[in-house]
């Protein structure tokens, strides 16, 4: 079965309560299986705007990864960082 991912582009406005999010989102992936493959580090875009924050999680299946972005538990954190960021996120299943 494939795997889920969870793909962000972050540019956060507000630093201080930025963190917050960080601290109440990480445990809710956690419990659903999912796995930081990256979270922030160097990057560059040879093509396009680019954000300045990226983070790839990857989840046990697409259903799972969907099922984390849907909780109450990450919809409270996701509130923070909306609130603290401008950011894009896909959810995407792998291959095999």
């Amino acid at each position: 079965m494939p795997k889920g991912y969870w793909i962000a582009h972050v540019t956060v406005t507000n630093p201080e309560d930025y963190a917050e999010y960080v601290r109440l989102d990480t445990p809710v992936v956690e419990e659903y299986g999912g796995r930081f493959i990256v979270r922030g580090g160097r990057s560059e875009a040879p093509e396009g705007p680019m954000k300045e924050r990226h983070v790839v999680v990857e989840f046990p299946d697409y259903e799972t990864a969907l099922a984390c972005y849907r909780s109450e538990a990450y919809q409270k954190a996701a509130a923070i960082r909306r609130a603290n960021s401008e950011s894009d996120i896909v959810i995407v299943e792998g291959t095999e």
